[in-house]
């Protein structure tokens, strides 16, 4: 795959922007593993391969184990997420779905059993931000970084 366009040379002020959104996330109140759960598993649902390597890098780096990353996908049979990680990671399916979901008052409603109004912003945010990266990458055919594969 060849990229399109380097979006951060051509759009600097706005990638400017981003980022500074971005780095807001670490002031919410809502724990370093959980946002990156929420940002790897809206790139499974919208198939961004350069946001899936970005974080399981990030995840792996900060300590989250190989096996919950293996089962985030599966995430509703699995009993290694908590009920607090199982309230985001259905907002963040109902949001990355939203043509779809409309953002049901259900899914709030769970969401607000385990993060405060700040936190359940904070989230909503890191949602929309996520979407948007995965947008930009896909469309403009970012490509991650190839690590060589090990010999089986």
């Amino acid at each position: 795959m060849t990229p399109r366009m380097n979006i951060f040379q051509a759009a600097p002020d706005a990638m400017k922007a981003m980022l500074a959104v971005e780095a807001t996330f670490e002031n919410s109140g809502i724990e370093h593993s959980l946002i990156e759960l929420v940002k790897l598993r809206a790139s499974q649902i919208n198939g961004c391969a350069f946001c899936i390597h970005m974080h399981v890098t990030d995840a792996v780096k900060h300590g989250e184990s190989h096996m919950r990353i293996h089962l985030l996908d599966a995430w509703r049979e699995s009993p290694l997420f908590t009920d607090r990680e199982r309230a985001a990671l259905n907002w963040t399916e109902s949001l990355t779905g939203i043509a779809e979901t409309g953002a049901p008052d259900d899914d709030y409603e769970l969401l607000k059993a385990h993060f405060d109004d700040k936190q359940i912003a904070y989230l909503t945010v890191a949602i929309a931000a996520i979407n948007f990266w995965n947008t930009v990458q896909i469309s403009l055919r970012a490509v991650h970084p190839a690590e060589q594969a090990a010999a089986a």
